[in-house]
């Protein structure tokens, strides 16, 4: 049965920039009050202020956003009692994992003076705990304060890099792998809860995070001229897919990796 998403309230994580922003918005336009999180310097700061700001008055729901870093417990243990209060306690309607905060680089040094020195344990640490392990947590803690009620869908965003090899990508594959991985199992374990948990694998989308990867510009070239639909993905048309999946109470739909890409996996 499909239900209105009016008055209902989402947690987006990475809301300040690419698919983050765009879903906040469409959730917003849909009727859905916003609890953005991101993790940003003085210019991102300020333009996710004024992307709240914006949401509220456009829309006419609540947003509010929170400059903090995602990994950190003392993030969770400041943040869950705030959508509690938020919430009333009825808790969310959506979550959405929308994070790419991570070393880019080669897994073994490179050769010659310009080469790789390879990726440290820190640096490996660092990416997987944020744009993979940081999911659970968040998950563990929203549902000890029980802020995840029946119907409540969760949303992970992964991309094709995490089943393939893409040069200075090794650090966000392991990351992305381990997302997926914990996507299922949550999905599985939130099933008697009434949970949905799914990854969102989107197609080549030019976002900030896409800039910054290795041989990029190859990457979008490429894929544009695949793709069946004739274009490269945009985050509206991921924001459209969440919105719709989130406006089913059904938690049937649950532990898959769903493709956003115009049919773009199909033919790479």
């Amino acid at each position: 049965m499909f239900v209105p998403l009016k008055g209902a309230w989402a947690l987006v994580f990475g809301v300040s920039s690419g698919i983050g922003r765009q879903t906040a918005r469409a959730l917003a336009e849909a009727g859905c009050n916003i609890v953005g999180v991101h993790f940003d310097l003085a210019e991102g700061r300020d333009r996710a202020e004024r992307d709240a700001g914006e949401l509220a008055a456009e829309c006419g729901v609540e947003a509010h956003f929170f400059n903090r870093n995602i990994a950190a417990k003392e993030a969770r243990a400041e943040l869950v009692p705030v959508v509690r209060e938020l919430t009333s306690g009825t808790g969310l309607r959506i979550v959405l994992h929308s994070v790419a905060y991570g070393t880019l680089t080669s897994l073994l040094p490179g050769e010659g003076d310009d080469g790789s020195p390879g990726v440290t344990p820190r640096q490996l640490t660092m990416t997987v705990e944020v744009m993979g392990h940081s999911l659970v947590y968040w998950i563990q803690d929203l549902v000890r304060a029980e802020l995840l009620p029946r119907g409540a869908k969760v949303f992970a965003m992964t991309s094709a890099g995490g089943s393939r090899v893409l040069s200075g990508y090794a650090p966000v594959s392991a990351a992305k792998s381990a997302l997926e991985a914990h996507v299922r199992h949550l999905a599985v374990e939130l099933a008697p809860r009434g949970v949905a948990v799914n990854a969102i694998r989107a197609g080549t989308t030019v976002t900030p995070a896409l800039r910054k990867i290795p041989g990029s510009e190859r990457l979008i070239a490429r894929c544009r001229e695949i793709n069946p639909g004739g274009r490269l993905t945009r985050p509206e048309d991921v924001a459209d897919a969440i919105v719709t999946l989130s406006a089913t109470d059904s938690p049937w739909l649950t532990g898959n990796v769903i493709g956003v890409d115009g049919g773009e996996a199909l033919v790479v």
